[in-house]
């Protein structure tokens, strides 16, 4: 079967957007797949954050992971920084990427510039080599992303085409995979910026209570016009009410513009945040119950080894291949 690699990075309150945009699809993964999902801690790490803030962020996405249909029988579900070979094999390939390359990663420039020059880590800048690791590790086929990441899946199979061509083929080449429909939920206050865990009134949290989810869904924004159309440039903010519902009901866009098709926004909206406790409410159910019992620890540890079981065959490959000396 295909081998299949993500993981969410624990910094801030996970979104509807990243429900959408992976959550909802890693259980897609699991019957006719290989799926190798994991908590990206050590790139938390990366900006600034407190330790408790990082320990809980973890264990929610561990939850949210079983939550959103994981089969821990079916998915091995891990914490990376329990993996010592993303470290050791990061150590490796960072002496086949290239400075030049870094720089021009748009997600590097974009924080950047928004810290003094003083304040920007190596680990912020070196980001997409240990991304890389993590992806190598596991011979992944496919690495499901946003639009924001796949620039470092890229220059990931830069890094495998650059090490086959010197060592042979010792690494798997992978591909990113986008989301037809929900790969960019936009912000409910401003359609122009990406739901993004900084903004309490654009952005729904998946620990929002439900009445919340619902006022945040009835107060965004619309456009010019009072009825439903689908024009992602005249009209952003139903755009995104209308991704949110077609990605949530498991349909197209045309066939969610369809549906609302001359629908008054009020009614549109309603229409949303009902879809919206549908799937939410039963959702943050599981959650409360798998944060309870503590189930996820166990998941966490038996994921954990599995993965090095895995991690250690390809960093044992890439070692002997370089010259270094294994014993």
């Amino acid at each position: 079967m295909k081998r299949i690699l993500s993981g969410i990075k624990p910094t801030g309150q996970l979104t509807l957007g990243n429900y959408i945009g992976a959550l909802s699809h890693f259980k897609e993964y699991q019957d006719d797949s290989e799926p190798f999902i994991f908590i990206a801690d050590l790139h938390a790490l990366t900006l600034p954050i407190e330790p408790e803030e990082l320990r809980k962020n973890s264990r929610d996405i561990a939850a949210f992971y079983l939550a959103s249909g994981l089969d821990p029988k079916k998915a091995t579900i891990f914490l990376q920084s329990a993996v010592p070979a993303h470290a050791e094999l990061n150590a490796i390939v960072q002496n086949y990427l290239y400075m030049g390359e870094l720089r021009r990663m748009t997600q590097f420039k974009d924080k950047a510039a928004k810290l003094k020059e003083t304040a920007i880590g190596l680990g912020l800048f070196a980001y997409p080599v240990l991304m890389a690791a993590d992806i190598i590790l596991y011979d992944a086929d496919e690495v499901p992303v946003g639009e924001d990441q796949s620039q470092h899946v890229e220059l990931c199979r830069e890094l495998v085409k650059r090490m086959n061509h010197r060592y042979g083929d010792i690494l798997r080449m992978p591909k990113a995979v986008v989301p037809k429909v929900g790969a960019r939920i936009m912000s409910l206050t401003d359609p122009s910026k990406k739901m993004s865990k900084s903004d309490p009134k654009g952005d729904i949290f998946l620990l929002d209570d439900p009445k919340a989810m619902r006022k945040k869904i009835m107060g965004a924004k619309t456009d010019m016009g009072p009825t439903v159309t689908l024009d992602p440039l005249e009209k952003p903010g139903i755009h995104n009410l209308l991704t949110i519902y077609a990605s949530l009901d498991g349909i197209s866009l045309e066939e969610a513009t369809h549906r609302f098709d001359g629908y008054r926004y009020g009614d549109f909206k309603k229409a949303v945040a009902d879809k919206l406790d549908e799937v939410m409410i039963p959702f943050r159910k599981r959650y409360d119950e798998i944060v309870e019992s503590g189930s996820y620890r166990e998941v966490l540890r038996d994921g954990a080894k599995r993965a090095i079981e895995v991690a250690e065959k390809t960093l044992r490959r890439v070692q002997e291949a370089v010259g270094l000396l294994v014993v």
